[in-house]
């Protein structure tokens, strides 16, 4: 790979695994914090572990910029580097989408609470916070849902 393929890779990659949303019970966003939310106490009646992933396509329009301007380097001006920009675009798509599906992947669990007044819900969450079956929980309801240990 040449060096003007390198440096617009390089970035692309940087830039894929940074459009990962950390989902850990732990952490929030910004535009929720010092917010109200509302909360009730359950217990957990089934945990299954899962995988979450980022699938909004930005890899794709990244990979497809870069790959576009590295095979432009083919013949500049030419035939040739107008067929290797269209395809270096269409590699570096498919490279884009890729490379954010397995980058942007996180262990997650997704919980099945029952609540206290009978309802049944379901949280999916990271897993820094793992809760077993049988165990009080809080499930905090809001824009970033979670479910947290209850110790009361």
């Amino acid at each position: 790979m040449n060096k003007t393929a390198w440096m617009l890779f390089l970035p692309f990659l940087a830039l894929t695994a940074a459009c990962t949303s950390n989902i850990g019970a732990n952490n929030y966003a910004v535009q929720n914090v010092n917010k109200v939310q509302t909360a009730q106490i359950g217990t957990i009646i089934s945990v299954r572990k899962v995988i979450v992933q980022n699938e909004n396509g930005g890899g794709a329009l990244l990979g497809t910029v870069a790959g576009g301007v590295a095979g432009s380097q083919i013949g500049r001006g030419s035939t040739a580097g107008i067929l290797g920009a269209l395809g270096g675009a269409i590699v570096g798509g498919v490279a884009g989408d890729i490379a954010q599906s397995e980058l942007s992947k996180q262990a997650g669990y997704e919980y099945v609470i029952q609540l206290q007044n009978g309802g049944i819900v379901t949280v999916t969450q990271g897993n820094d916070v793992l809760m077993t079956v049988g165990e009080k929980c809080m499930v905090i309801y809001g824009p970033q849902a979670r479910v947290i240990p209850y110790g009361g």
